[in-house]
């Protein structure tokens, strides 16, 4: 019998955001959705995040943003990934993001944004949906 992987999922919170309870729920809502979850930890930066992501060989990254920094910290993660050939990891944003700017960082490559709020099943969904089994 073969048996599906697990979707490996890394967890980052960018920047001088010090709120992280949001994305620890994100984190354990994946972890008991089967999914393999790596938490980074507060305060990386963009170029932490992507070298976390590509030694893990996630399969997407969960950016959690608060501070308000999404628009220059996130297009950082966006090239690092398409720089280090790592495009293919999926990206989703979770946070308060303006419509405006979720609009823009989409154009740039993030895969979804979910604003507070968004039930966990959704964001569990999104990515058993995108991400190949």
């Amino acid at each position: 019998m073969l048996v599906a992987r697990k979707i490996r999922v890394v967890i980052a919170k960018p920047g001088l955001d010090g709120h992280d309870r949001g994305a620890k729920i994100i984190a354990r809502a994946l972890r008991d959705a089967g999914m393999e979850v790596i938490y980074t930890g507060l305060h990386q930066t963009p170029e932490q995040i992507v070298e976390t992501a590509i030694q893990e060989d996630a399969d997407a990254v969960g950016v959690s943003i608060l501070s308000g920094a999404h628009m220059t910290l996130v297009p950082r993660i966006m090239d690092g990934l398409r720089e280090n050939g790592a495009e293919d990891v999926l990206v989703v944003l979770g946070g308060t993001i303006p419509a405006e700017d979720a609009e823009e960082l989409k154009r740039q490559g993030v895969a979804a944004v979910f604003t507070p709020g968004a039930p966990t099943s959704e964001i569990v969904e999104f990515l058993r949906g995108k991400v190949p089994a």
